[in-house]
């Protein structure tokens, strides 16, 4: 960021090239609307050609391109509040379809069980909808931790409240999640 400060393009190629996906997909997680996530990171990345004047390494870059990605999906949740009508951006979804699932793959890659392979589609889809239901607080803490291997400190700068709060949404998060998905214990362990 401060080659790119100092007029260094290429810098910015690499910024992008660099973390284009992960803020992305932590994008993509927090709004669930593949469309907007791609809206929301140029609008990410346009803010970091804006700021790159006012950038003070006080800390990580990291830190501040995610604050500036959660500031937009803040304010992104803040404005569909306010709207009552449906996204046309959004997927529609006929009943019997399944959607693409944006949680990744959780199976392993050499053909696994028929019945681990339903038990894993099925799990991905719940897994999903629990990470979706949690408290906006909570998911973003959760994505960042887990998807991002974020430490602690840095999530906290990020969304701006003290260390141990965010360890204590990271495990009411992690409680429901738990409590969503507790069916799925008793299943896994019928499987093995």
């Amino acid at each position: 960021m401060e080659a790119y400060q100092r007029g260094d393009t290429r810098a910015f190629e690499v910024l992008l090239n660099r973390h284009q996906r992960p803020v992305y997909n932590f994008l993509a997680r927090q709004v669930g609307n593949p469309a907007l996530a791609e809206d929301l990171l140029q609008d990410v990345f346009l803010r970091v050609i804006k700021g790159a004047r006012s950038y003070k390494r006080q800390a990580k870059f990291t830190t501040w391109l995610y604050t500036i990605a959660r500031n937009l999906c803040v304010d992104n949740a803040r404005r569909a509040k306010h709207r009552k009508a449906a996204s046309l951006d959004a997927p529609v979804a006929k009943r019997g379809e399944e959607g693409r699932s944006t949680m990744g793959d959780l199976q392993a890659h050499k053909g696994p069980a028929v019945d681990r392979q339903v038990i894993g589609k099925e799990l991905q889809k719940r897994l999903k909808a629990a990470i979706e239901q949690l408290s906006e607080e909570q998911r973003e803490v959760f994505l960042m931790r887990e998807n991002l291997n974020m430490p602690f400190k840095e999530i906290a700068e990020v969304v701006g409240a003290p260390e141990n709060t965010v360890k204590s949404r990271m495990r009411y998060a992690l409680e429901n999640l738990r409590n969503q998905l507790e069916e799925y214990r008793d299943l896994a362990q019928a499987v093995h």
